[in-house]
């Protein structure tokens, strides 16, 4: 049966999962009729949540309980409701004084979602795209030992990659030294692929006394484009402060919780999906399509730098999260996090 959801039915479909959010608990017809001021008598109320329970927005676990929401019913309460929140002052301070206080060198992306694990009691995914993929601040070579250098790349973003290189050339600490000189200019403002590529263009149309230091760089370069960083990072944050809420006490929902956060694969599924989204995106229970756990939300973001997404990142919880206080808080904690990576003091952009 498919309900045609007139501002009655929203209306109790809203107040259920407003309930829900708040108390975890089945809602009946008279707690709706106490607590959210609806003029209706308790049986009209049941007659609407029967047709909900129909259109399956919501399911009554037990005869005699209340009802919940479904992953169906979230999804109209998300779609209506969550964009009309706002953060909470506390929050916006919290997160714009964070962000403006990193110390040089600090990771202003886990940063953020090390905040927003302890701001939500969630836990946070990460995702930040490849180095090869990533413009660059600095590259560094450093000698190891015959054929072998340590790659140090600090990308725009605030990323730092360590890598081993391994290449045929035998090069001593002052002749990559000369090799870190000459990169330097080529570096700031390219991606890995990119340096690679100018380096190629310079060997090809350029002759001199660099040709033999531009063919040293290339392939140091061209190692490092070959080695294991061909893959966007996945990092999760706070899955602790997640297992403190009280949905937790079943500790085979936590193992099913541990088991999502092993599919790093998934969960980078889902962020890649967000990484070409506008603003803030929300998946719900089977959207989320992780084994293991039904009972799951993710709510993500993008954050861009000159524009461009670089990587996004979002809270993972129970489908009984605050939406109303989560979406935009997320969505204002990337716009924060994309002025620190443009080099913009937090919370001075109109998108903040």
């Amino acid at each position: 049966m498919t309900v045609t959801l007139d501002e009655r039915h929203r209306r109790i479909l809203f107040a259920v999962v407003t309930e829900y959010i708040a108390s975890g608990k089945p809602v009946g017809s008279r707690r709706i009729a106490k607590r959210y001021a609806v003029q209706l008598s308790p049986a009209t109320i049941r007659n609407v949540l029967a047709d909900l329970e129909d259109a399956e927005l919501l399911h009554q676990p037990h005869t005699s309980a209340g009802r919940v929401p479904t992953d169906a019913g979230f999804r109209h309460f998300v779609d209506a409701m969550a964009t009309a929140g706002d953060i909470s002052e506390a929050h916006r301070t919290a997160l714009i004084e964070r962000l403006r206080d990193l110390a040089p060198g600090e990771d202003a992306v886990r940063e953020t979602g090390q905040l927003l694990s302890r701001l939500t009691g969630t836990a946070t995914i990460i995702a930040q795209l490849p180095v090869t993929e990533a413009t660059l601040e600095q590259l560094r070579f450093m000698r190891l030992s015959e054929g072998r250098a340590l790659a140090v790349l600090v990308t725009r973003s605030g990323g730092v990659e360590n890598r081993v290189v391994v290449t045929e050339l035998d090069i001593d600490d002052r002749t990559l030294e000369r090799v870190n000189n000459y990169l330097r200019e080529l570096v700031e403002g390219r991606t890995l692929r990119a340096i690679r590529d100018a380096l190629a263009v310079r060997l090809a149309t350029e002759q001199g006394q660099y040709d033999v230091l531009r063919k040293q760089a290339q392939k140091m370069v061209e190692a490092t484009v070959e080695g294991q960083m061909g893959e966007t990072q996945v990092v999760i944050e706070g899955q602790g402060a997640l297992f403190d809420r009280p949905e937790f006490g079943d500790a085979a929902k936590i193992r099913g919780y541990l088991n999502a956060f092993e599919e790093k694969q998934k969960l980078l599924q889902l962020l890649e999906q967000t990484l070409l989204a506008d603003g803030v995106r929300v998946f719900i229970g089977s959207e989320a399509a992780l084994q293991d756990v039904r009972d799951i939300s993710v709510i993500s973001s993008p954050y861009r730098r000159d524009g461009s997404s670089v990587g996004s990142f979002g809270i993972v919880g129970p489908t009984r999260m605050d939406y109303r206080k989560y979406v935009p808080l997320v969505g204002f904690a990337a716009n924060l996090l994309s002025d620190v990576l443009d080099g913009r003091l937090p919370g001075t952009s109109k998108r903040s």
